[in-house]
């Protein structure tokens, strides 16, 4: 009887070792996607600031026609990217060479720098950034805790064993980062 207490024991402790890693694996997989989501969620936002604030710089700077296309060219393409975060990365950051483009046109046009429609946009942009930002490091974090997991020992092993493949990180700098003071005296 003792034997098959001790036989029970041995061969129940790395059974349940192996669930328990594995279930903290698939619990960080899904703070991982929950964060993602998140991310998703704010990078819409933005999406969705685009065409008013293209329509609003458009009013004052019409000859500047490459700029309008070229951010409603990246703005789609980014609305449509559904890969990984590392190739969703690479179109976020074109995207944010090019708001930051537009937004570089209003320092021309000082009527537009004025402008409270063009002001509250560009407000409500470094308000999204922010949140981009924030969204983003919360997933980061999320990333890094379930690759320390994935390459930790012996939860490797787990790992491996039922596939458990390495998430990328998500890295893209924020289009705007704060709204310049505009002084009217």
């Amino acid at each position: 009887m003792e034997a098959a207490i001790v036989f029970a024991v041995v061969a129940g402790v790395p059974v349940l070792f192996v669930i328990v890693q594995f279930n903290q694996l698939v619990g960080l997989r899904n703070y991982i996607r929950n964060a993602w989501s998140n991310i998703d969620t704010e990078l819409k936002r933005r999406y969705e600031l685009i065409p008013n604030l293209v329509k609003t710089v458009k009013a004052y700077a019409a000859h500047e026609r490459d700029v309008f296309e070229r951010v409603t060219e990246l703005r789609s393409q980014c609305l449509h990217s559904n890969g990984p975060p590392g190739n969703q990365a690479a179109d976020e950051t074109e995207l944010v060479r090019g708001l930051q483009r537009l937004l570089l046109l209003a320092e021309n046009y000082p009527a537009l720098k004025a402008d409270q429609n063009f002001l509250d946009l560009q407000q409500e942009l470094v308000d999204t950034e922010d949140r981009i930002q924030a969204a983003r490091r919360f997933y980061n974090g999320n990333v890094r805790d379930y690759l320390v997991k994935c390459e930790s020992f012996p939860s490797n092993l787990v790992a491996g064993l039922f596939g458990f493949k390495p998430e990328a990180f998500f890295s893209v700098e924020p289009s705007v980062k704060n709204v310049p003071n505009v002084d009217f005296d």
